[in-house]
């Protein structure tokens, strides 16, 4: 899998994701992750990226030349048309379902805006899907960019060790059942009988029951998501 990353703060990117589960993948050549400063295709003197808005209004735009320019600088040479994405606020809000689709691809480009947004002719020209990571605004979206990764790159094969998230949270609509560890008694609060019993059969249904229980009392909207679903499945 292929990220480039459209972005005015490349550092920032780079650090994060070269640590930990996503930093050995990349190490071992599963996941490349490739940033692009939106600033050194500027051809402003003073490499700027940003003016005032037509119409009037606070905050500045991004321009269209810069980004456009980054955009084509990745794409010029490929056989093949990647997809773009605009990481924005009026996105559709990102889930384990469309982080699976997008998982499906080889090459993704990400644009991060800035300041009051981007001149939307570029967008209109570049970007394939916007998607946001919640129903609020950040300063940038670098993070929104870091976090999209994240989700889709531990789907990709090698990433994880096999089978390591089908059974976490969102993967089949339910949220993930409780988890322990050593030792079996902390601050008088004991391991459950089952889990130390070996039986995996018991084991199993003992986890699929919590998930049901912990989705129902915390995700009520998930949990009557999910009941529908597996009634029509039973029609």
């Amino acid at each position: 899998m292929i990220f480039d990353v459209l972005t005015l703060f490349p550092e920032s990117i780079d650090s994060f994701l070269s640590e930990s589960i996503i930093g050995r993948a990349r190490e071992k050549g599963i996941l490349t992750i490739r940033t692009h400063n939106i600033r050194d295709f500027s051809l402003d003197k003073h490499k700027k990226t940003d003016d005032y808005p037509y119409g009037g209004g606070s905050g500045m735009v991004m321009t269209p030349q810069p980004i456009y320019d980054a955009w084509k600088h990745v794409t010029k040479a490929l056989p093949y048309k990647p997809v773009t994405i605009y990481m924005s606020p009026q996105g559709k809000v990102l889930t384990q379902d469309i982080a699976k689709k997008l998982s499906q691809e080889k090459h993704i480009i990400i644009l991060c805006g800035h300041y009051e947004g981007v001149d939307e002719r570029v967008l209109e020209e570049i970007v394939d899907e916007e998607i946001s990571i919640g129903d609020y605004v950040l300063t940038g979206g670098e993070l929104p960019a870091m976090v999209l990764i994240d989700c889709i790159s531990r789907m990709i094969e090698g990433v994880l060790p096999p089978g390591a998230y089908s059974d976490e949270s969102h993967y089949d609509g339910l949220l993930e059942y409780p988890q322990y560890t050593r030792p079996p008694e902390f601050l008088s609060r004991k391991v459950p009988d089952i889990l130390l019993s070996g039986h995996h059969a018991n084991i199993q249904k003992w986890r699929f029951e919590k998930k049901l229980e912990r989705t129902r009392l915390k995700r009520p909207d998930l949990y009557e998501k999910y009941l529908k679903k597996y009634c029509n499945n039973m029609d």
